[in-house]
């Protein structure tokens, strides 16, 4: 029997394209017998994971709408200087989006009590490693896998602190081989659609030397698939290039329906043509 995986990959408000993907695959009736999350993947993972196909699509598209509405990373220019000035770690604290996950999931959820089995990565300090939470408790584990350097202080769990796991495994398609399973559905939020280029202004080589940390491990790990693994890299219907200026706009959630619309129509007939649907 097919074991099926969702990978689904870090970031921040591109997360929004996961969202159409996942109405797609519902939509033709595939459902993972595993989730693997990173980051913004890690949240829209957990909901999947917790609600599998329709009830979990139809609750992650109020969500997206909540947070929209809401303004998660709007915090005042005042509260933000603030932060920067009195030389806090971060831009925001992890109270805020602490406050959105236990209204997602509750304080007492844990990774185990989730429908279908879910792994989520974040990046230890102490270790410079990934470190897969498997079990224990949800919140603080997608808290550590969320923890995004600058916008949020890391995560401090037991002896060690966490940072965001896009750090060290974006995209984490790898871990889905190496725990067996035989078809993989990669959701991804546009950047592997658009391929790297030699820099041609400064500011360009820190960009592309970050693109080359935050794919290197996805792009290992699809070139060296074990015989048997069928993969099926997700398209988002929003490329995004290393210097696409949206990037800097990482909190404005103004775009989110058209995210997840454009995704599920290029999923949709993704799926169509490779006769998924």
């Amino acid at each position: 029997m097919t074991r099926t995986a969702f990978v689904l990959g870090g970031g921040g408000r591109w997360g929004a394209v996961e969202v159409g993907m996942l109405k797609a695959l519902a939509e033709a009736g595939i459902q993972p017998d595993l989730v693997l999350g990173t980051s913004i993947g890690a949240f829209n993972g957990s909901v999947i994971a917790d609600q599998p196909g329709a009830p979990g699509v139809v609750r992650l598209v109020e969500l997206w709408e909540e947070l929209s509405e809401a303004g998660l990373f709007k915090a005042s220019m005042l509260g933000r200087v603030r932060n920067v000035a009195t030389l806090q770690p971060a831009i925001h604290r992890s109270a805020e989006l602490k406050a959105v996950l236990e209204h997602i999931h509750g304080p007492d959820k844990r990774i185990e009590d989730l429908a279908v089995p879910f792994q989520c990565v974040a990046a230890s300090i102490q270790r410079s490693a990934e470190h897969w939470f498997t079990e224990g408790p949800l919140v603080p584990a997608l808290l550590a896998s969320s923890a995004v350097p600058v916008l949020f202080p890391p995560v401090e769990l037991g002896d060690e602190h966490f940072y965001d796991g896009g750090l060290v495994n974006s995209v984490p398609l790898g871990r889905a081989v190496e725990l067996g399973t035989s078809k993989i559905f990669v959701l991804q939020v546009g950047r592997m659609e658009a391929p790297l280029r030699p820099p041609a202004r400064l500011y360009e080589s820190a960009l592309i030397s970050f693109e080359i940390a935050r794919r290197h491990a996805y792009a290992e790990a699809m070139a060296n698939l074990p015989d048997g693994v069928e993969v099926h890299v997700l398209p988002s219907g929003n490329p995004v290039e290393f210097d696409d200026p949206r990037q800097l706009r990482w909190r404005d959630t103004g775009s989110t329906a058209e995210l997840v619309e454009g995704a599920e129509t290029a999923t949709r007939e993704y799926l169509a043509g490779e006769g998924l649907a």
